[in-house]
């Protein structure tokens, strides 16, 4: 291992991979989203990189654990529960595995992710 192998979001040539959610999962809105993966670990559980959304709202079901920071824009995570937290430009935080609810885009959104998928 040396320095060179140290990823720089800021330096990192990997290209974005544009999508929507399964239709079955939008509940409103036009979500389209764009994720731009800096890093994937050889075993596959660890990734992290910049996501972006656009206005809308979609079921999701996290079987991964989450370190989100968001960058631009704001949202709203609803749980199963009922329960919601509004997150904007300046949060940090972490979606536990497990996570069932939706998420809406209130005003597009960038954040940066880290992934870590139980095996």
């Amino acid at each position: 291992m040396n320095i060179q192998q140290i990823v720089d979001f800021a330096h990192s040539t990997g290209s974005a991979e544009s999508y929507r959610p399964a239709a079955e999962k939008i509940l409103k809105g036009d979500p389209q989203q764009q994720v731009r993966n800096h890093y994937a670990s050889p075993c596959g559980q660890f990734n992290t990189g910049i996501w972006e959304g656009e206005v809308g709202q979609w079921t999701v079901n996290y079987t991964e654990h989450e370190y989100c920071e968001i960058l631009q824009g704001v949202s709203v995570l609803r749980g199963n529960d009922g329960n919601a937290k509004t997150v904007r430009a300046g949060d940090r935080f972490v979606i536990p595995a497990g996570f069932t609810g939706t998420w809406e885009v209130l005003e597009t959104c960038r954040k940066v992710y880290v992934i870590f998928e139980q095996a």
